[in-house]
């Protein structure tokens, strides 16, 4: 039983620290948008993790992890890289 606990702990632990959290400068204008994007950011965030779900496998996302100089997952860089093409400057 303790066996158990202790398993579902660590393992819970683990999946945590797997969950990427963009972070955005949110001062409206990133490169040469004429127009500030800062009010999509949340509608921008929900449609590219959709995105990032859909085209990304936990083994892939393995894969891509162990081989990545940055330590990045497929699912963070295509997080980081749609948010980048929607016009956000993303810090992280």
């Amino acid at each position: 039983m303790k066996k158990t606990i202790l398993f579902t702990v660590v393992f819970c632990t683990l999946l945590s620290a797997c969950a990427y959290k963009p972070i955005i400068d949110s001062n409206g204008r990133s490169g040469t948008f004429d127009k500030s994007k800062a009010e999509n950011v949340t509608n921008d965030k929900i449609l590219c993790r959709k995105l990032a779900n859909d085209n990304t496998s936990f083994v892939g996302n393995i894969v891509y992890w162990s081989l990545s100089p940055t330590m990045d997952t497929k699912k963070e860089s295509l997080i980081r890289k749609c948010l980048t093409n929607r016009g956000h400057s993303v810090l992280n």
